[in-house]
């Protein structure tokens, strides 16, 4: 593509097969009309950041922005071709698999930092029991609630080779990879409703 940045390719590996989401389960994945369990939105996601990394390095994780839609189901096993080409300022990406356009994005580097203010922001435990979702699950203006999450050392490690990263940053500068905090996403919903079989369609993350 015009003003290409080179594709990046990787071997999909579904990582939530045990999932309390079905969906990443072949035998539910399939009643809903799929080939297989479907590779979780957030590693599809994880792939589509190693490009901004390759180009803006640690300033992308200082400050980054990425977006992401999913479009198509990426399966365990296959590859996915995550393809990046300069748009404007920023990156325009694209991720194919099995011949067929999965995902879109894009990723950019803002000047600063945008203003976080954490004193606004509550620390909320789990539910304590959780309800069946629903709309007045996600109220606006309500908190949701997660524990803790830490992935020092060894957790780290198996973090990246389980989305194949190949980038050495975060190994030799002992960084947390950014798609560790989708997983938290995914985790703050299951920590606070009871869900059935759900698939994640999109992404906006700010990274800081």
């Amino acid at each position: 593509m015009a003003g290409g940045l080179g594709v990046y390719a990787v071997e999909a590996f579904n990582t939530a097969k045990q999932s309390e989401n079905k969906m990443h389960d072949d035998a539910v994945a399939r009643r809903f009309g799929f080939a297989g369990g479907l590779v979780p939105g957030v590693e599809v996601l994880a792939y589509m950041l190693h490009q901004p990394v390759a180009r803006w390095g640690r300033a992308f994780l200082e400050r980054g922005l990425i977006e992401a839609r999913f479009i198509k189901p990426v399966y365990d096993g296959e590859m996915a071709e995550v393809r990046a080409e300069r748009v404007g300022d920023g990156i325009g990406l694209e991720v194919t698999s099995q011949g067929q356009l999965c995902a879109t994005g894009s990723a950019s580097l803002p000047a600063v930092a945008p203003d976080v203010v954490l004193a606004e922001y509550r620390d909320v435990p789990p539910a304590a029991m959780r309800p069946p979702v629903s709309a007045e699950s996600f109220a606006v203006g309500s908190w949701l609630g997660t524990a803790p999450r830490a992935w020092p050392g060894q957790a780290a490690k198996l973090y990246l080779d389980e989305i194949r990263e190949r980038e050495p940053l975060y190994a030799n500068d002992r960084l947390g990879h950014p798609g560790m905090l989708q997983r938290v996403m995914n985790r703050l919903l299951v920590d606070n409703v009871v869900l059935g079989p759900w698939i994640h369609v999109g992404s906006r993350m700010q990274l800081l």
